[in-house]
This record gives C-alpha cells, structure tokens and sequence, in this order.
C-alpha cells in the first residue's frame, strides 16, 4: 500500500486517475477529495484540473493540510485509468479507483473528514453569498435556483450515505444529517461496508464515499459561485 506521505507531499507529482467514458472524462486527484474535473479528453480534463487547482487551494486555506495547487501538467502523474459508464456521461465520476480501497487509519480519518468540512464549509459560504442574488442562467445549472441547489445536495448526501451503510435521520436539518454522515462514515471505517446493499447495488468504501462526496459538495460550490460571479 502506498504511502499517504508521499501521495500528499508538495515536493512529488500529485497522484490522479482518469476515468474515461464515451463523451466525458474525470480527472481526479487521489488524495484530494473533491478536486476533480471533466472535460472531453483527457488532456482537457487535466488542464481543467490544474485551472480549480487555486479555487481548491482556496477551499482548503484554514486547514494547514500542505494542499499545493500544481502549476504545470508536470506536477500531476496518472496513476491509474479507468473505463468510464453511462454515469461519467452524464456528469458524474463513478467509478472507484483501486486507490480507494486502501485502508485508512486514525490521522487520515482526520485528514479527510478535514477536507470534507471544508467542501461543506465553502458551499455554505457561496449559499450566503447567493442570498437574494437572482443566479445567473446557462450551461452552469440552468435556471436552478441556490435554494434548490442546497436541497439538491442535501438529498444526494442522503443516497450517498446508504452507500456505507448509513441511514439518513428521518427530520433533520443539514447539521444533523452532516453528524449523521460522519458518524456513519467512522463506522465503516472500523467495522467495513459490505459489497452490496440488503436490497442489492454496490456499495462504496470509506475513501470513495469522501472523494464522491467531496467532489459533489464543491461541484456545486463552484457552480453558485459562478452564477453569482463571487
């Protein structure tokens, strides 16, 4: 098993996968839940990667991680490329790497719930931002209001989480139903996730639950940030 030192040290070539299908591809930083961008190629995909690599950094100022934003094509190295599906297609990446099935211990539990806060954090930043803020529309989500975005994420998070096992709170605001992630999300940790659900489907590991996860919350943080110009 890889190191996480190495994987996240700003002196080696951040690690990513690729994950192409028929029209889209995913380039996606292994260790860097949530920093990952599509394009119609590859080469695409990982200019768009380098371009959010700033907008990521941002996300992540507080956190004294050792997050560097790549300059150059040459700070990236693709470790692994995956055969993308009809849901790549659409927009989504969806399919785990082999990364992802790595075992994660205490501080990179903490690491990555760190980086999870933080997506949550900025999304929550770019909604107060959008307050009586009429969204701009077009190919960046349409007329899709801020209000309708947060709910949005909201019900994904709640797919998401019976993806480890979770189940999310019956009513609840966000703040519970986020307590309610983590604590399902260190559950799995420790205990593991089956390979399928007791109605069937797959299920996730814990590091592509975050990384799904991740990328979804500043998907759409960056979005209302673009429709609102902030």
């Amino acid at each position: 098993m890889t190191s996480f030192t190495r994987r996240t040290d700003a002196l080696v070539p951040t690690e990513i996968c690729i994950e192409s299908g028929k029209k889209r591809v995913f380039a996606s930083a292994l260790a860097w839940p949530g920093w990952s961008r599509s394009a119609t190629s590859e080469a695409a995909a990982i200019e768009a990667l380098i371009a959010y690599g700033t907008r990521y950094a941002q996300v992540l100022r507080r956190r004294r991680l050792g997050f560097a934003a790549p300059k150059t094509v040459r700070d990236l190295k693709v470790v692994e490329r995956l055969p993308g599906d009809a849901t790549t297609d659409f927009g989504a990446p969806s399919v785990p790497a082999r990364w992802d099935s790595d075992e994660i211990d205490g501080a990179e539990l903490k690491r990555l719930l760190s980086i999870l806060d933080a997506c949550w954090g900025a999304l929550d930043s770019a909604l107060a931002n959008a307050e009586g803020v009429q969204l701009r529309t077009g190919p960046r989500g349409g007329g899709r209001s801020a209000e309708k975005i947060a709910a949005h994420v909201a019900d994904a998070e709640g797919a998401f989480l019976r993806r480890i096992g979770g189940k999310p709170p019956l009513s609840a605001g966000i703040t519970e139903q986020h307590a309610t992630l983590v604590g399902a999300l260190k559950r799995s940790v420790k205990e593991g996730v089956p390979d399928t659900g007791p109605r069937g489907g797959r299920m996730w590991t814990p590091r592509y639950f975050v990384r799904r996860t991740s990328w979804h919350v500043l998907d759409h943080t960056w979005e209302v940030e673009d429709r609102t110009g902030s």
